[in-house]
C-alpha cells in the first residue's frame, strides 16, 4: 500500500519518544491518519503545524494499518497569520472542526479545494465572512445544507432575511416578520437574494454574529448532538473572540 497526495495537516498527537500521529486532510484519499518518525525535530515541528498545507506519502503493508507518512512543506500557512489572533482562531477552528466531522479515508474534493480558498483568504482584511461561507460549505458537504437561495414560503429570491431552524431554508422578510422570534437571522452577506434595504444597512459586526449564530445552530444540532461529538473548543474560542472584538467596537 503506497500513495502520494496533496494534504492540509489536521492534528498531531505524540506516539512514542519521536513519533506523532498526524491526521491531513487529502485530496484523493480524504482524512487520513499515519505515523511520522522524527517528529520533534525542530524542521519538522515547523512542517506539521495545523493549517500547513504538505505533500504527503503514505505507505503500510496493508490498508488497514496505520501506516506511515513522509511529509514535505508546501505551503506555510500557519507562520503567516502567526501574529494575527483572529484568523489563527479561524484556522485552527476549520482544522479541529475537519478532523472531528470527516469520517476517515472518505474522499471530499471539493471540501479540500474549498478549505485551501480558506487557508488564503484568512489574509485578507474579510477574512471572517470567509470563515462562516467555509462553515456553510462544511455543512453541505456533510449532507446538512442550507437553502439560502430562495424563501421557503413563497419561493420569492429577494429580500431573504431569516432561516427556519427547522428545515434550514430561507424565508423572506414579508414572510418572516411575524414569526421573527421563531427564526434565525440571515446576513445580508450569506443570503442569494438581494438583501432589503434594512437588511443592507444592518452593522456589519452584527452580521458576523448572526452568521456565526446561524451556523453553530445546525452545526451543534445536526452534527455534535446528532453524532455524539464533543463540541470543538477551538471553535468556542474563535466565537468568544469574535464577540469581544465587537463589544470593544460597540464601547
Amino acid at each position: 500500500m503506497d500513495w502520494r497526495d496533496d494534504g492540509i495537516v489536521l492534528s498531531t498527537r505524540k506516539l512514542g519518544e519521536n513519533s506523532v500521529r498526524l491526521s491531513v486532510l487529502t485530496r484523493d484519499y480524504g482524512r487520513h491518519t499515519g505515523m511520522v518518525r522524527g517528529a520533534t525535530s525542530k524542521s519538522m515541528r515547523g512542517t506539521l503545524e495545523p493549517g500547513n498545507e504538505v505533500r504527503v506519502g503514505w505507505s503500510a503493508r496493508l490498508a488497514e494499518h496505520l501506516g506511515q507518512f513522509r511529509c514535505e512543506l508546501t505551503g506555510a500557512h500557519a507562520a503567516d497569520i502567526l501574529l494575527q489572533p483572529g484568523p489563527l482562531m479561524a484556522m485552527s477552528s476549520a482544522c479541529a472542526m475537519l478532523d472531528v466531522t470527516l469520517p476517515e479515508r472518505e474522499a471530499h474534493p471539493d471540501l479540500y479545494h474549498g478549505t485551501i480558498a480558506l487557508l488564503g483568504a484568512l489574509k485578507a482584511e474579510q477574512w471572517l465572512p470567509s470563515y462562516i461561507r467555509w462553515e456553510v460549505g462544511l455543512l453541505e458537504e456533510l449532507g446538512y445544507g442550507l437553502a439560502l437561495d430562495r424563501c421557503a414560503a413563497t419561493n420569492e429570491v429577494t429580500d431573504l432575511a431569516y432561516v427556519s431552524p427547522k428545515s434550514g431554508r430561507a424565508v423572506s422578510e414579508p414572510a418572516g416578520n411575524a414569526y421573527r422570534d421563531r427564526l434565525l437571522t440571515l446576513p445580508a452577506f450569506l443570503a442569494s437574494g438581494r438583501a432589503s434595504q434594512a437588511r443592507e444597512t444592518t452593522g456589519f459586526g452584527d452580521q458576523l454574529r448572526d452568521g456565526l449564530k446561524l451556523t453553530g445552530f445546525f452545526i451543534h444540532r445536526d452534527i455534535f448532538e446528532a453524532k455524539g461529538i464533543k463540541p470543538v473548543a477551538a471553535r468556542d474560542r474563535l466565537v468568544s473572540h469574535v464577540w469581544r472584538l465587537n463589544a470593544d467596537d460597540e464601547k
